[in-house]
Formats: C-alpha cells, sequence, structure tokens
C-alpha cells in the first residue's frame, strides 16, 4: 500500500507523547497542492471505505471541501456498473474512484491510494477521518475498526445492521470520544429543519400523530437470478465478509443487496433513518424512543431472493400520548399531526394545512436548534472542534430502532412494550434474544 508523507498537529502531537517522533519532521509543501502551504492543522486527511453509488456521492461532496484530502480508497470491488450491464452508465469500484480523485487534486503520480482491505485505511497514522459506505452488513465493523485506531467516523445510515451492532457503536464513540456523523443527510436541508422548527413552535398545537412514509420493498427480483460465479474484478468471499455466504446473484448485489437479510434490512432500513430520524428530531426523542412498537400488515414477495418487506407498517407509541405510523402506505416524507393542524415534509417540498406557514417569509418563534447547511461540511467543522455533529450515532441508532423492533415484532407476532432508558423490551426475554442475535461468518467478529 502506498502512504503518502500527510500528517495532522493532532497525530504529530500524539505520535511525539509516544516517542515515535525522535529526529525533525518535515512536510513537504507538494503535499498541501497547488494553492500553496497550509498549516497541518487546517487538513483533514480521509480515508473512503466504499466506493459503490453512494461512496461516489460522498466523494465528491467531500473533493468539495477545500481542507478536506481523500487519500485513500477502500472497495472489494475494482471495477462495475452496479446493476447495469457491463460498460453502461457510471462506473463504481476501487479503480474507478481513484481516477476521479487524482483528477480532481490534479494528480499524475498516484497520490490516492486504493486497497481491498478496509483495515489498512483503518490502522494508518495519516489519516484523520474514515467514511464507511459499504453495504449494511459492514458498517459496524468497519466503524468499530476505525474507532479503535483513533479515527473519526462519517458512516451512512443506517448506523448499523442490527440492534446490538448500534449499541456497540455510539458505546465506542463516547468511550473514544471520537466525532462521529450518521449520513441522514436531511437533517442539514432547509426545509426539514423548517419542519421541525414548526412542530416545536407548538403553532400546530399539540402533536397527535405522525405519519412517516417510506418506499415499499422489494415485490419481485429487481434483476437476474441466475446463480453466476463472481466475476474476477469483485472478492466476493470478502464482500460478503461477516455475513452469510449466499450464492452469488446480480438479483441480489449492487444495489439490490439490501432485500436480503443478510446484508441489509430491505427497503425500511434504507428509508428509516431520514424520515424517521426527522420525527425524532422533531419531537426531542433523540436520545429516547418509543414505549409500545408494533409490526401490522407485512407482507413478503413471493421469492426466495429477498426474506424483507413488501409491504409494511410499525405502529408506535411515545410518551404524551403522540402515536406514529411508520409505513409504505403513508404519503413519501414525515407528516406531523397536531389538533391545530399539520406540516408535512420530503425532499424539496414542504406543505401545511395553513400555507403562509410553509413559506420562508413566515416567522417561527422557537429556540435555537440545530442549524447546519451541509452534512459533510458539519462532520469536518466537528472534526476540528471537537463538538458532536447534527447527526451523532446514538441519535442514529434511535432513529432506527423502531425499525429493529418492528422486524422482532413482525417475527413474534405480538407488539412490545419498550423501556428505552434501558433498551429492552419489557418483560419479554424472547424478543430481547432476538434483539442481540447477531453471528458474524468466521473469523470475523465484533471486537468489542
Amino acid at each position: 500500500m502506498t502512504e503518502l508523507n500527510n500528517i495532522t498537529t493532532r497525530q504529530f502531537t500524539r505520535r511525539a507523547s509516544l516517542g515515535l517522533i525522535a529526529a525533525p519532521f518535515l512536510i513537504p509543501d507538494s503535499v498541501f497542492g497547488a494553492s500553496g502551504r497550509k498549516s497541518p492543522s487546517e487538513r483533514i486527511t480521509v480515508g473512503v471505505v466504499g466506493a459503490g453509488s453512494r461512496g461516489f456521492n460522498l466523494i465528491d461532496e467531500f473533493l468539495k471541501q477545500a481542507d478536506a484530502q481523500i487519500v485513500a480508497v477502500c472497495d472489494v470491488d475494482s471495477f462495475h456498473h452496479r446493476d447495469r450491464p457491463w460498460g453502461q452508465g457510471p462506473a463504481y469500484g476501487r479503480v474507478p474512484a481513484k481516477r476521479r480523485i487524482d483528477k480532481h487534486y490534479n494528480s499524475t503520480s498516484g497520490r490516492v491510494s486504493i486497497t481491498d482491505d478496509f483495515r489498512e485505511i483503518c490502522q494508518r497514522d495519516d489519516i484523520d477521518a474514515v467514511v464507511v459506505a459499504t453495504p449494511d452488513h459492514w458498517h459496524a465493523l468497519c466503524t468499530l475498526e476505525a474507532l479503535q485506531n483513533g479515527k473519526d467516523v462519517y458512516c451512512e445510515k443506517p448506523v448499523t445492521h442490527t440492534f446490538h451492532e448500534g449499541q456497540l457503536v455510539y458505546r465506542e464513540v463516547a468511550k473514544q470520544k471520537a466525532v462521529f456523523q450518521v449520513g441522514s443527510q436531511q437533517r442539514s436541508s432547509e426545509e426539514f429543519r423548517r419542519a421541525v422548527q414548526l412542530v416545536r413552535s407548538g403553532i400546530l398545537g399539540k402533536v397527535q400523530r405522525i405519519e412517516v412514509g417510506l418506499p415499499p420493498g422489494y415485490d419481485k427480483p429487481q434483476g437476474d437470478t441466475k446463480v453466476l460465479t463472481p466475476p474476477d474484478h469483485l472478492d466476493y468471499d470478502r464482500w460478503c465478509g461477516p455475513a452469510p455466504k449466499l450464492p452469488y446473484m446480480r438479483a441480489r448485489h449492487h444495489r439490490w443487496w439490501r432485500g436480503h437479510r443478510a446484508y441489509g434490512g430491505g427497503v425500511l432500513m434504507d428509508w428509516i433513518g431520514h424520515h424517521n430520524d426527522i420525527a425524532h428530531w422533531a419531537i426531542r426523542a433523540d436520545s429516547s424512543g418509543p414505549t409500545k412498537v408494533e409490526a401490522v400488515g407485512w407482507t413478503f414477495p413471493d421469492t426466495d431472493v429477498y426474506d424483507t418487506p413488501h409491504q409494511y407498517e410499525i405502529r408506535c407509541e411515545y410518551e404524551g400520548g403522540i402515536k406514529t405510523s411508520i409505513s409504505s402506505m403513508n404519503l413519501l416524507g414525515t407528516k406531523f399531526i397536531g389538533d391545530e393542524g399539520w406540516v408535512h415534509v420530503t425532499r424539496g417540498r414542504l406543505t401545511a394545512s395553513d400555507k403562509r406557514w410553509a413559506t420562508k417569509e413566515f416567522a417561527i418563534d422557537v429556540e435555537d436548534i440545530y442549524h447546519s447547511e451541509n452534512h459533510a461540511r458539519n462532520f469536518l467543522d466537528c472534526v476540528k472542534s471537537r463538538e458532536t455533529c447534527i447527526a451523532p450515532a446514538e441519535t442514529g441508532h434511535r432513529s432506527i430502532t423502531p425499525g429493529h423492533l418492528g422486524y422482532v415484532s413482525s417475527s413474534l407476532g405480538r407488539p412490545l412494550t419498550w423501556d428505552s432508558k434501558t433498551e429492552t423490551v419489557v418483560g419479554d426475554e424472547e424478543a430481547n434474544k432476538l434483539l442481540h442475535t447477531h453471528q458474524y461468518r468466521k473469523p470475523w467478529q465484533a471486537g468489542v
């Protein structure tokens, strides 16, 4: 693996205190690019794990930030076109990612290193922050490895694949005093922030009900179900990693992997970290959760390719009498219904029972809430300041907990009484066991 000779003030101080630097240390001007020499404390070095579609989105976001420098990329697939036929559409994987980054930095000297092993990135001393954009079943292991090696982490939602992993992650963040950002980027969007302000202002009256609308799951195979030999450019065994190694097929790989519980939680867990996250933000449930959860009307596809629900509803109750419905049958987005009006927000659009409320000119009398204009920018600012990001680890975990509980409720066929303080199902050991059961395929383990 090729490493850049790049180090931050924080890392330099840490190394010196450990006696790892015994001679004068010089940083070449070339490290800081054509714009001129910068103080090492101004430059945050970034490693990216996962170079699929979402990984490329995040690469582009971090490339826009002048004080961030992507120095390494990891992916177990060297070159692919996601779910499209070979050669059609954008190219993804570690090789196209390197080309994209090197082109941005106008580099011909191979400054960005690539690898197929995330541990190489997490263990590098010259990297400050790790971006995790892998499929869900890898989130926890990549994140924990990064945290335990002293890195700050930006991890895509859902923050983890299982409930137990979520607890491991947010507790490790606290232990390491790390900066952590969950990729629930709607918190950094104006329309969602304004919806939260409207709810908290009391203009809707007492909130009685929240309808969280998510897309339906896969009702049929989304690609070719023929069992194939994995292509040469893909290390499929490592792609499966800690999850079961199911027969390789395109209908269950790039883009469509989340349809099977081995790798993801379906569309339900894909989107709950967005729209239910906004519901929790508005009703101040970032560090708590529901008191009762019940899965209702779940239907599953008539295929063994996937085992996640096509249509679903999770009914929750919160302290104060607020009831929520998280469902594929609700209007996409988050709708807050009070005894004096309602407001609905989805990406790019805010509507309300009183049209004036949705206008920018309408003044809202509400206490300040966390304000972020850009999710990647917020993460980098907090890496420097050591303050808490707008979407920290425990917040992301709590936002998706109703989804985890929904799966348990559906499996057992009964409602669950939830104690959010202890994070346990009251009087139901069978349910608690399901929440904490997670077996990794050898030799992988959580490591905490």
